[in-house]
């Protein structure tokens, strides 16, 4: 079989390395003779992968020891509603940041529960930018700050972590969550669906600090507040085993590739070369402000939107599959989390080349 290329924004490809090592262990997991699919969440099998899983997280992204790391369900659209019935505590408005598809999501969840405050949004510029620090109205008396920092559909990316003085900040991360090193102490919660750098779909991970926990709603459901879950060790109902099992493995993968620092320089040099590539081709374009492009996820389009077909076609044939873009957006995207290998973006690279050559 032929090498594919699977640039899907999500659910994305995972390291060839877990695949691998998942189906050497799908039939009898270390001697157990079980699948971990097959396992009890409770049973000392599975108890012990999700240990492990959840030391090696923390230890990756060297995450304090106050704060709890969940294993949830529901995806990071649940957090939508979870993070203002657990943190607004009595407070009546939040700040919201909006730079894309992603924000105006949370923020239409967010108004069900309380007011929201706009604190700056680049909607007027069709979000081909974030906003400066200095463009931020943020509220001292809001409950949080919440911000996505990079914003899948749009590939716009913050290139850096807001100030929100004492207001708890909040970070939408499903995208862009171990790309590269983060100080987790500059947040009060961050959550990611897995589906993109960490696992398959069907887990989200939830990292909230401590001083946060304990204060839901009073009509929050229980299966909504982060006490249940984490008193609970995120095993208050069956959580997605199988998920937790992968998201483990990829954690381990990342420690065997050097950690966050070496993960970053690899995501780095990926992402300057395919906008390079973009940028002098004088065929393809980029929409979003160079200070904010999106290491993860890279939109595109051609110089004649009708090749798009063509384009996706012959990409296919080559091997590089699921280019197209969101549909609200147009165009191309490539998704280049962290399972992307380099040759892959090199792939790309020689393909978008040749394809101009013979369309220009």
């Amino acid at each position: 079989m032929s090498t594919i290329y699977n640039f899907s924004a999500g659910p994305a490809m995972l390291p060839k390395e877990v695949l691998l090592q998942a189906k050497e262990e799908m039939l009898d997991w270390q001697g157990s003779g079980m699948c971990v699919m097959e396992m009890s969440h409770r049973g000392k099998e599975f108890m012990s992968i999700a240990a492990k899983a959840e030391a090696d997280l923390r230890e990756v992204l060297a995450v304090p020891d106050n704060y709890k790391v969940l294993f949830l369900q529901g995806g990071a659209s649940s957090q939508f509603s979870m993070v203002p019935l657990n943190l607004l505590a009595g407070k009546t408005s939040a700040d919201y940041i909006n730079t894309g598809a992603w924000s105006k999501k949370a923020i239409a969840e967010a108004k069900r529960f309380c007011d929201v405050n706009i604190a700056a949004s680049t909607e007027d510029n069709k979000f081909t930018s974030a906003p400066d620090q200095s463009d931020l109205s943020l509220d001292s008396n809001a409950a949080y700050l919440h911000y996505t920092p990079n914003e899948t559909i749009g590939g716009v990316e913050f290139n850096y972590i807001p100030e929100s003085g004492d207001v708890p900040l909040v970070a939408d991360m499903s995208s862009t969550i171990l790309s590269r090193p983060i100080d987790v102490s500059k947040f009060g919660v961050i959550y990611a669906g897995a589906q993109k750098n960490i696992g398959p779909a069907g887990l989200t991970i939830v990292i909230v600090r401590d001083d946060l926990i304990g204060k839901a709603s009073d009509k929050a459901p229980s299966m909504f507040d982060y006490k249940v879950h984490a008193d609970s060790g995120s095993m208050n109902n069956t959580p997605p085993t199988y998920g937790w099992y992968l998201a483990g493995l990829v954690f381990q993968w990342i420690k065997d590739k050097g950690g966050l620092s070496a993960v970053a320089e690899i995501n780095k040099r990926k992402a300057d070369k395919l906008y390079a590539a973009i940028d002098n081709s004088g065929f393809y374009a980029n929409p979003v402000a160079i200070a904010n492009r999106s290491w993860m996820n890279v939109p595109f389009t051609l110089a004649n939107a009708e090749l798009d077909k063509l384009f996706l076609e012959k990409a296919k044939e080559a091997g590089l599959i699921t280019l197209k873009g969101h549909r609200s957006v147009g165009g191309m995207r490539a998704s280049i989390y962290n399972a992307m290998p380099e040759e892959g973006v090199d792939a790309l690279i020689s393909f978008m080349k040749d394809f101009q050559q013979n369309n220009a």
